[in-house]
């Protein structure tokens, strides 16, 4: 039950994510349940993990759906990573050898072409990603399993608005971030994360006039085919060696 129920979580984040699953949207246990072919024992479980997660909120006699969140929540959010990246930037200033510092500006380089490329969502995710990167160098598996936390969540963010950010600018950032820590300045670094996700804040601007025109069967179809599909597949495998 707890990998099936694991794998529907994911499918479910991975809709957000990929702005096909709206916030707002009805999570119907009975429809999971059919589309990934599993129980509704195994979708409540699937849905308990969301909601812990953040993405999923529970209504006595109305059931699950996922999350709308509000400006607020937004400044909440980015408030909690600040607090997070700070800490890490501290941990790390002038304390990672040369290859660590190669690693993020490798990372910076390929956001730097999609936007070049003009492609947003590419750029968007190495944006986000850069930030998983930095903190993952803290070798903190307790500060990343937060930080992984808080950046699902910012998954909604990115759905339920119209981000009209400065990817330049923001991109510009992440390079000054890393010469900064390298050089061990921590008070300019803290400074810089705080202006930085103060920005992405104020690029938020709410649109809801454009969620996707698809059903949540519709929307989660592509996941559950992934999902089920290699299962059918191996079951004759399982049968021929018997």
């Amino acid at each position: 039950m707890g990998n099936r129920s694991a794998e529907i979580a994911e499918a479910v984040t991975r809709a957000i994510v990929d702005k096909r699953l709206w916030p707002g949207s009805k999570l119907s246990e009975q429809s999971l349940a059919d589309l990934f072919a599993v129980s509704r024992a195994v979708v409540r479980q699937a849905i308990i993990r969301l909601a812990n997660d953040g993405l999923v909120e529970l209504q006595r006699n109305k059931g699950a759906s996922v999350i709308r969140p509000g400006y607020r929540d937004a400044v909440e959010i980015y408030d909690a990573l600040t607090i997070l990246e700070q800490g890490v930037a501290a941990q790390l200033a002038g304390r990672i050898g040369p290859r660590g510092w190669a690693e993020l500006r490798e990372h910076v380089q390929c956001q730097h072409a999609a936007v070049e490329a003009k492609d947003d969502a590419r750029a968007d995710a190495l944006g986000w990603g850069f930030h998983a990167e930095l903190v993952k160098l803290s070798r903190n598996s307790v500060v990343r399993e937060l930080h992984t936390q808080l950046l699902r969540r910012t998954a909604l963010l990115r759905t339920l608005v119209d981000s009209r950010f400065d990817y330049c600018g923001l991109l510009h950032d992440h390079s000054e971030l890393i010469d900064l820590l390298e050089a061990g300045n921590v008070a300019e670094a803290q400074a810089l994360i705080e202006r930085h996700h103060r920005a992405v804040v104020s690029g938020f601007i709410l649109d809801e006039d454009s969620a996707p025109a698809f059903s949540v069967q519709e929307a989660l179809a592509p996941y559950a085919a992934a999902s089920v599909e290699p299962r059918r597949e191996a079951a004759p495998k399982e049968a021929e060696q018997r």
